[in-house]
């Protein structure tokens, strides 16, 4: 039985978010131009995992955290500042582990109790996508994160192409011991709601989401699965803009950050913008200096765009954009 969080406070600390799950300091997850900040030491949280200590402090064994969680990121049709994921957690019972006690790291990477953990693991998510999708084909691929080792990602073939659905693995002892669980063994995997969500109902834009458009609400009902029937397809506005990113005071240095220009767009623009793409970059060859130029895609889900709209919008896209240092070509 696996309790359900779903609740909690979205602002966490760094230590629930990064240092308990032995994310490093220099991990550019932690960087500013990819979480968003309240404080020196909090943040909203990047992931559902940054309640994984203090659920597992206190005492439970099983449990799936859902949530809202936001990023700095990319624009384009899958990715949004803030989105939602579920975390599983499952430890194993003390007496299927007793085999683990005073095992080293590579001792207990080859133990039959970690391959125990791994093949639980395994069929408990294989047996999620069979619900989810029907039987279908999975592969499982060696991966890396921090909180837990060893790390596997799981892929399923859908409509003809592989797909990418979730991450997952044997929880890093020293999370556990992080979390006073020294004496326990058990397995972690986290997804993205969202995207599964877009692959289960052939939904192909994520600002989808986040509409009041009833004939986008009214498509859905609970406990059913139906293929999305789009409902209308606006002409996409495209606008570019050029810059260079440094002066010649500072030539051949570029400390240009694009999660901060991504922000400035989607903060003047909203979720008019639809996508985001760099189509030229260069160094000019005497003064070192750096050129970037984006096209952006604006389009709205429910009505067509003006020139004259969009043309405002750019002009405080450019305005917005020379605050960052940037020089407008």
């Amino acid at each position: 039985t696996y309790t359900i969080f779903d609740a909690e406070d979205p602002i966490v600390t760094a230590q629930q978010c990064f240092d308990d799950l032995l994310i490093p300091p220099d991990h550019p997850g932690r960087a500013p131009s990819d979480t968003y900040y309240v404080t020196d030491t909090s943040l909203l949280r990047t992931h559902t995992s940054a309640h994984q200590s203090q659920h597992l402090r206190s005492g439970v064994d099983a449990f799936l955290c859902c949530g809202d969680v936001y990023r700095r990121d990319e624009i384009d049709a899958t990715h949004y500042p803030a989105f939602h994921q579920m975390e599983g957690v499952k430890l194993m019972s003390t007496e299927s582990m007793i085999g683990a006690d005073g095992l080293n790291e590579e001792q207990w990477l080859q133990s039959p109790e970690c391959q125990l953990i791994e093949a639980d693991l395994k069929a408990t998510l294989e047996g999620l996508m069979d619900h989810l999708f029907g039987p279908t084909e999975k592969r499982w691929n060696d991966d890396f994160f921090p909180f837990t080792q060893p790390s596997y990602e799981l892929e399923i073939y859908h409509n003809d192409e592989w797909m990418e659905v979730l991450g997952c693995g044997v929880i890093h002892e020293q999370v556990l011991h992080l979390s006073n669980r020294s004496d326990r063994r058990g397995w972690a995997f986290g997804l993205g709601l969202e995207r599964l969500a877009m692959i289960l109902f052939k939904i192909p834009d994520i600002r989808l989401f986040w509409t009041e458009d009833e004939r986008f609400h009214r498509q859905f009902k609970e406990g059913q699965i139906v293929e999305f029937q789009p409902y209308s397809k606006f002409p996409p506005v495209f606008k570019d803009i050029a810059f260079w990113t440094n002066d010649e005071s500072t030539a051949n240095q570029d400390d240009f950050v694009e999660n901060d220009f991504f922000d400035v767009v989607r903060s003047t623009a909203g979720d008019l913008v639809e996508k985001i793409e760099l189509i030229d970059s260069f160094t000019h060859p005497k003064t070192g200096r750096s050129s970037r130029c984006y096209r952006i895609s604006y389009r709205s889900m429910d009505r067509n765009l003006t020139n004259e709209e969009i043309d405002g919008l750019q002009f405080k896209v450019r305005d917005e954009t020379a605050t960052l240092g940037c020089e407008l070509r």
